[in-house]
């Protein structure tokens, strides 16, 4: 499941009910205390990190004493198994939203001196008529009893299985009036909410000032979440064994009573046996030391945000290998107390793991220089309004002016140039590039680099945004470059040819068309086959390269679905493009050299324009 919306209510700062649309990727900025923070701690109490909120983690102006904590998911599993022998769906069981959601929503008394979980419910289009609307909490017999009273037939229901019960009851209704409603998950519900908590994805939370001890080091934290993690991926092996030691230690505590009732029947009336077992991640730990067997809690905190940082570079790595993590990892201030270059290298760890499918990365920042490193959509800008804290989507232009009033785009810098292009593959392939030429041509400077040194920024543009960040950037007195996909062979005109004119009417301002159809097609068709044979491109100009290795891939793997299938479909399609152009641009861009580079690139466009980008910052 994939975590979607994030909604409070009376916690902490959000009194009033607000409601967080959450991505892949999101980055929560906005000043100090502006409840940022909050909404990862209330996350963290969701998924049991914490059993429930403090007493004081209650709104100030509640009307009452309860903190309401949602959470919305979708590609909500299907069938969910109650127990070994009965399943169910969350659709026929109405307990999915509007959207066909599952929308979770626990709610907590604080005014307890211990704050504890008071209900779990289920936000869902419900039957309503009455007679019809309980169902879920019933149990078997109740159930039984209910058709009966309504002259349900049931001959050819398994009256064993109280899904089937339900669905004969609800199919007999002439009126089931089904609305939006909180449904509590008690009884058979309560079964299907804990079932739902094994695929729930894990929820890793690091946070910018946590305690230096050895019970809780930031350090480990890292580690803690790679065993859940771990956990989590053999989640159906481990129940399984679970399930069958709970069953044979039951059944030797129930024979054992048995014997003693033998001997004394008043006390083994007394005795009922019931086993219990701790969560298998408390089996694990992980220790780290540095020189001398000095824990890394013990070092500076620099180091041990670097040991987080090279945890995700680590995970990063990983994923190539084994792909969805299923895990959500929320990092407060990533920026704290690191060196701008290893701010870099996280930001791009971080964006690399959000292109996995079920890994959901959110951080929050109060620096620009972190914030403008990430797309619009992924930005959230989180103000306060009144005593009302307000989420803002960055997609709305009105959110990223409010976001430069209240950050500024930049700080203090040594920025040389701005350079446009229209995605994150473009800068992957453009770095890479830039590195094989510059070890045989110093007129070409290594992007990468640059980019350390804070002398180049790369913006990436999105496509029909680039009008957006040209005016953006106007006003900053630093040469601009813009470089875009033709798309559209001669004699159509290039795809964005109007902003290409509005960008050259501009002063300070460079504007490149690619000849060629997008980046991917200055890769030579030769270093693609030797990794894949089967790749039928010929290095045509305007060819689909992307398309084409993801045919090759998917044809070169065990899949027995036919290639024309899969384009049929549009969104398995997506995604195998979408990893094609990641291969393209960060491994198989990687396998060039200047010589095959100068053969397919005959006018030597890319050498000119990264020497071009080389005398700009190093005016």
């Amino acid at each position: 499941m994939k975590l979607k919306q994030l909604k409070l209510k009376n916690y902490r700062c959000y009194k009033n009910e607000v409601v967080v649309d959450l991505d892949d990727l999101v980055v929560l900025v906005g000043k100090n205390d502006a409840g940022k923070s909050s909404l990862f701690d209330a996350l963290d109490v969701f998924f049991e990190n914490r059993p429930a909120p403090d007493r004081d983690d209650l709104s100030v102006h509640a009307d009452n004493s309860l903190v309401s904590i949602s959470c919305v998911f979708e590609n909500v599993p299907s069938p969910v198994v109650i127990d070994a022998q009965h399943s169910t769906d969350l659709a026929g069981e109405y307990l999915l939203n509007n959207d066909g959601d599952l929308e979770i929503t626990k709610v907590y008394d604080c005014n307890l001196a211990k704050p504890k979980l008071k209900a779990v419910y289920a936000q869902a289009v419900h039957p309503s008529e009455p007679q019809y609307n309980d169902l879920i909490s019933l149990n078997n017999s109740t159930l039984k009893q209910r058709a009966r009273s309504l002259g349900v037939e049931l001959n050819e229901v398994n009256q064993t299985v109280n899904a089937e019960l339900r669905q004969a009851i609800w199919s007999h209704a002439e009126v089931l009036n089904p609305h939006y409603q909180p449904i509590e998950l008690k009884g058979d519900g309560g079964k299907i909410w804990d079932q739902l908590k094994n695929s729930l994805p894990v929820f890793a939370l690091f946070k910018s000032d946590r305690p230096s001890t050895d019970q809780d080091a930031e350090a480990q934290d890292p580690m803690k979440g790679a065993v859940k993690e771990a956990i989590q991926e053999q989640r159906t092996k481990l129940d399984e064994i679970t399930q069958k030691v709970t069953l044979e230690v039951q059944e030797i505590a129930n024979r054992t009573v048995e014997k003693i009732r033998e001997m004394n029947p008043d006390l083994a009336n007394q005795l009922t046996p019931r086993v219990s077992h701790k969560n298998w991640d408390t089996l694990f730990s992980v220790n780290l030391t540095g020189d001398e067997d000095i824990p890394i809690n013990k070092r500076g905190s620099g180091t041990r945000r670097l040991v987080l940082l090279n945890f995700f570079r680590a995970k990063t790595e990983r994923e190539n290998e084994s792909g969805d993590s299923g895990i959500i990892y929320a990092i407060e201030e990533p920026e704290t107390s690191q060196h701008p270059h290893n701010q870099l290298l996280l930001v791009r760890a971080l964006q690399e793991l959000v292109e996995r499918n079920e890994c959901q990365v959110l951080i929050s920042t109060h620096t620009p220089v972190l914030a403008r490193r990430f797309s619009n959509e992924s930005l959230r800008l989180v103000t306060t309004t009144g005593t009302c804290p307000l989420i803002r989507h960055g997609r709305d232009e009105d959110t990223i002016r409010a976001i430069v009033e209240s950050l500024g785009v930049l700080p203090d810098h040594n920025i040389k140039a701005f350079w446009g292009v229209e995605g994150k593959n473009d800068i992957q392939f453009l770095r890479i590039i830039s590195s094989m030429l510059n070890n045989v041509n110093e007129t070409v400077p290594d992007l990468s680099q640059e980019e350390n040194l804070g002398r180049l920024v790369f913006v990436p543009l999105g496509g029909s945004n680039i009008d957006l960040w040209v005016s953006r950037l106007e006003g900053f007195n630093r040469p601009e470059f813009y470089l875009m996909d033709r798309d559209y062979p001669p004699p159509q005109t290039p795809k964005y040819h109007q902003f290409a004119v509005q960008i050259e009417s501009r002063t300070n301002c460079t504007q490149w068309t690619t000849t060629r159809k997008e980046l991917e097609n200055y890769i030579h068709p030769d270093v693609i086959r030797d990794r894949y044979p089967d790749y039928e491109g010929v290095g045509d100009p305007f060819e689909d390269v992307p398309m084409l290795l993801a045919q090759a891939i998917h044809e070169s793997s065990e899949s027995q679905q036919p290639w024309s299938e899969v384009k049929a479909d549009l969104q398995k399609l997506g995604k195998k493009l979408s990893a094609a152009k990641r291969r393209l641009n960060n491994e198989i861009v990687a396998d060039m050299t200047p010589p095959l580079l100068y053969q397919i690139d005959s006018e030597n466009e890319i050498e000119t324009w990264l020497q071009e980008i080389g005398t700009a910052v190093n005016q």
